[in-house]
């Protein structure tokens, strides 16, 4: 993260160098190119203005000379006499002065031997001059190897052209002065350069300094702290661009606060409710899981982006992931799976995620986990399959019975007494039955336990009224039940009549499977500061594969034993559902052919 903020800084910084680089350089060669404009206009107009100076007073040199040799041009003795008077001329001013025929000869030169002299009829401004217009050109002599201006001018005679008259100036003092002129501009044009470039980094200063304010507070926000603000007052532009800039902040502080409000409340809602929610991407594997998936599932850090088979394990769950990919349409399916070795049942809701282009991006999978309603529905299907079936069988018996009886047993004293004795014993059953069917439900019912208030109750008292009320049973068997207390002032906390039908449902259950002359031991003690009561037995015990199943509803170890002894199949499930509404626990542990004992964990009272 800190190597990315460095790299973004460094390009700020480049990309505000560059800015203010190319403003300077706008600046300078804006600065530059008007110099130049401006210095090389002032020389070229500084230049024409002495030429065109000096291009009049020449004219009118070379009219005065003209006027005065143009009576010589007539004949050929005149004519010789003119080189002469050029020179006398030439003597009294610093002008070169040549006189030239119509056909380029020339007649007469203040400073050289018109004799030695080639022909100047290829000059221009001596064609010039004898096509009748004043002439002139500036150029190199050729026999002097200098820069000259020449001005020339035809000359009359009888309204005829009869040569030319050509006055030359060299232009030493014009070019000496370009050239302090130009020495002049180039020194100006460096001081306003320099002072152009000290105003120009001062200027690109002042209006990329904003400029790079604004940036670091955008990179600012742009890296989270939505709280930062830009406050500049330029009056321009760039101080519209940071109000804009504040309103968009705040406007995005209050919609990212908003967003965080609302995945935090998400968040609480993923984290805390109790379906298991995990997330899939297109191709199956899980991105995500909330805390109840991950315990329910056992879903660890290194399991994030393995396949949905290899964290759930059914491939149910996939099949069905891929048909919601395909048919872009939610869907519940019910899944059955072994979690840690036990059994689950989840109702699972399948929905699509769509991203922009309304193609699905991964699935939303919800867990219901159905197992303990699945469980309860399973139990009342036994329960009604067990209900029936136990109900079936003495009223077949006591139908059967009295048909016999109806079909004419009555007319024999015995036979008839002996088949009313059955039909009075599976009534007996049936009522029995009945009974304790209606105090499950009654059990079941909220507003009865609600009624049940619990309070100290003498354990020892308890145990001897259940002895008592089972007194004829155990006797007729020949069995001993024995009293086995540490104290007599052992106080539970529970309900007295709900936990004497506790003790005389195991008694009775121990007196049935107990042979003849056998021992029940009913005994109670303190440990751990709680109340610890116990109904053992030498009877014929109950296997190990049965024993975590004894206190479902209508199971029986031997149903037809169990029958054989007027047993409903309810009794020890009343009494698991009395001690856990007791706010206690029942253990047992049993051998066969050895014994049974059962073991009941109650609250210690304090007082009676």
């Amino acid at each position: 993260m800190m190597e990315s903020n460095f790299t973004e800084g460094g390009n700020e910084q480049v990309f505000t160098r560059n800015l203010r680089n190319r403003l300077v350089i706008s600046f300078l060669a804006l600065i530059l190119f008007t110099l130049l404009a401006l210095g090389g206009y002032i020389l070229w107009f500084f230049y024409q203005h002495n030429i065109a100076s000096l291009n009049a007073t020449m004219l009118n040199q070379a009219k005065i000379i003209e006027e005065l040799i143009y009576p010589d041009m007539a004949g050929p003795i005149q004519k010789g006499q003119i080189d002469e008077k050029v020179k006398e001329l030439s003597s009294r001013t610093d002008l070169r002065v040549t006189v030239v025929d119509t056909t380029g000869v020339v007649i007469a030169d203040s400073q050289q031997n018109p004799a030695l002299m080639e022909n100047h009829s290829d000059r221009s401004e001596i064609a010039q001059a004898l096509a009748g217009n004043n002439g002139y050109s500036v150029r190199a002599s050729t026999t002097l190897d200098r820069s000259l201006l020449y001005v020339s001018t035809p000359i009359y005679y009888n309204n005829e052209i009869t040569g030319v008259v050509r006055v030359a100036i060299p232009l030493d003092h014009v070019d000496e002065g370009y050239r302090r002129i130009l020495s002049a501009l180039l020194v100006a044009s460096c001081l306003t350069f320099l002072v152009a470039i000290s105003f120009s980094l001062a200027l690109a200063y002042k209006y990329t300094r904003p400029l790079e304010r604004i940036i670091d507070t955008a990179n600012e926000i742009a890296q989270g702290e939505l709280s930062k603000r830009i406050f500049i007052k330029t009056g321009d532009e760039l101080e519209l661009l940071a109000h804009s800039l504040n309103n968009l902040t705040s406007s995005l502080e209050d919609k990212v606060t908003d967003i965080i409000a609302q995945n935090h409340k998400l968040e609480l809602i993923l984290e805390n409710m109790g379906d298991a929610v995990i997330l899939l991407d297109r191709f199956g594997k899980v991105t995500t899981a909330n805390k109840t998936a991950i315990i329910s599932f056992g879903i660890t850090e290194q399991m994030l982006g393995q396949h949905n088979i290899q964290v759930i394990g059914n491939s149910l769950l996939e099949q069905a992931a891929q048909d919601t990919l395909r048919l872009k349409q939610s869907r519940v399916i019910d899944l059955k799976t072994n979690i840690h070795d036990k059994k689950r049942v989840f109702q699972v809701f399948l929905a699509p995620m769509m991203n922009g282009e309304q193609e699905p991006s991964g699935i939303l999978a919800v867990f219901h986990d159905i197992t303990t309603l699945q469980e309860i529905h399973d139990r009342q299907a036994d329960f009604v399959t067990n209900a029936s079936h136990e109900l079936a069988t003495p009223l077949t018996a006591i139908k059967g019975f009295a048909e016999t009886l109806l079909d004419g047993a009555l007319t024999q004293p015995e036979l008839g007494k002996k088949f009313v004795r059955i039909i009075y014993d599976e009534s007996d059953r049936m009522h029995r039955l009945i009974q304790d069917l209606l105090q499950l439900a009654r059990l079941d019912a909220q507003e009865y336990r609600e009624q049940i208030k619990l309070e100290p109750v003498a354990i020892l008292s308890v145990l001897t009224a259940a002895k008592q009320d089972l007194t004829p049973r155990w006797q007729q068997k020949k069995q001993v039940v024995a009293l086995e207390c540490c104290q007599e002032s052992i106080n539970a906390l529970a309900h007295p009549d709900w936990l004497k039908q506790v003790v005389v449902n195991l008694l009775e259950n121990s007196i049935k499977y107990t042979p003849e002359a056998g021992k029940i031991t009913l005994s109670c003690w303190l440990e751990d500061n709680q109340v610890k009561l116990a109904v053992k037995d030498s009877g014929i015990g109950i296997p190990a594969k049965d024993l975590p199943l004894i206190f479902d509803r209508f199971y029986r170890v031997d149903k037809a034993r169990t029958r054989s002894a007027g047993g409903s199949g309810l009794g020890l499930a009343i009494v698991k559902f009395i001690v856990e509404m007791l706010g206690g626990r029942i253990d047992v542990e049993s051998q066969v052919n050895v014994g049974t004992t059962f073991t009941i964990t109650l609250s210690r009272a304090l007082e009676p």
